[in-house]
């Protein structure tokens, strides 16, 4: 017997940055309710009245740098009904280990802590067949999280359009139409401070109508912490901005047109920020296995590229290491082991973003096409 595969739901959102946020918080307002009730994830020896100041200090820097960030995020708030500072708080990854924009069905005293563990492959001329640039992505949550997984159209006036997959209000991985891809990896940054969000910069990032643009807003200087963004355009130009709070470094694709990352520092002048040396090994594999699955892919300086969509759809699908770029829930596993819970193809140069909930070795896709 075929199981019908579930669909990821799609929100078009149109207004203000606030009636964009009170459109996505009133459609998912049982996963905001859920965040925003944390006290069972209070790092030890912290009282919720403790966070609640805590994130009012992250909240004034966002507030002084980019108000809109925070207007989205009330809006969220208000079409919830739940507390706007609240709300806040489990938008700041840096203050938790337990991600109330992470949790899902179960209750967050049941969790232990999760980070969000994804995988990135990118092939761009010469590397493609077809010339076009290309973008796969696996994103790794809590199995749990899987039901929460939402695509959201964005359109507020003045601003490019953009497509989002993530949870809530909180932007996983983000395309737009002025051509601009942004996918990335959670790090383990050793020298997080109060500032900007790294989860929040995603969203402002996603507003950039150039990829220069784009590595400048990942690199503001009042920044909380920060990921590894890959950013890719529709020439096929890409930029990987590797950062910490304090520092980065920005790197583009291999001679031969490819590039992956996963979940640990690569580039030398970064390595000492590495606050999580044993979960960088683990990491290591995926990256190396990816590496590896480009390489075997692509052409021999001079030839012709052989990267399709089919051929990245496979390497997101791999299992050929422990840990896989493809994670299943593991057999006598519990609701919070880390599993891919969905994944993205995307083709820049055509606009057009293939992805799908749960594995990308399970068949079945959804497709989202700019206008």
């Amino acid at each position: 017997m075929t199981v019908a595969r579930r669909a990821i739901p799609l929100l078009r959102v149109a207004g203000s940055h606030r009636e964009v946020g009170r459109a996505v918080g009133a459609a998912t307002a049982a996963v905001l309710r859920e965040a925003v009730d944390f006290d069972a994830a209070l790092p030890a020896g912290r009282r919720r009245a403790d966070q609640l100041v805590l994130a009012g200090r992250y909240r004034a820097a966002t507030l002084a740098a980019t108000p809109w960030l925070v207007a989205e995020i009330d809006g969220a708030a208000e079409g919830a009904g739940v507390d706007p500072l609240a709300l806040f708080a489990a938008s700041i990854e840096e203050i938790w280990t337990v991600r109330p924009s992470q949790v899902g069905v179960g209750g967050m005293a049941r969790m232990r802590p999760v980070q969000g563990r994804c995988s990135d492959l990118v092939a761009v001329p010469p590397a493609t067949a077809d010339g076009h640039a290309w973008v796969a992505h696996n994103n790794d949550l809590s199995a749990s999280s899987e039901a929460n997984v939402v695509a959201v159209e964005w359109r507020v006036p003045g601003e490019a359009v953009l497509f989002s997959l993530g949870i809530g209000p909180w932007i996983s991985v983000g395309w737009n139409d002025a051509g601009l891809s942004l996918t990335g990896n959670e790090l383990a940054p050793n020298d997080e401070r109060v500032g900007v969000p790294r989860l929040l910069m995603v969203r402002e990032q996603l507003t950039a109508r150039a990829i220069d643009e784009a590595v400048a807003m990942a690199l503001r200087p009042d920044r909380a912490s920060s990921y590894n963004t890959v950013f890719v355009d529709r020439a096929g130009r890409v930029a990987d901005v590797e950062g910490s709070a304090t520092d980065a470094e920005v790197t583009c694709a291999s001679d031969r047109g490819t590039l992956a990352h996963t979940n640990h520092y690569v580039c030398a002048r970064m390595l000492g920020y590495e606050g999580d040396p044993d979960y960088a090994r683990s990491s290591d594999v995926r990256y190396r296995r990816a590496l590896a699955l480009l390489d075997g892919a692509t052409a021999t300086p001079g030839d012709p590229g052989t990267v399709t969509p089919d051929a990245l759809r496979a390497m997101l699908a791999d299992h050929g290491t422990d840990p896989s770029l493809c994670r299943h829930p593991r057999p006598g596993g519990d609701e919070t082991d880390s599993v891919t819970v969905f994944w993205s193809i995307a083709d820049v140069t055509a606009g057009e973003i293939r992805y799908g909930l749960g594995r990308p070795c399970e068949p079945g896709e959804e497709r989202y096409r700019f206008d």
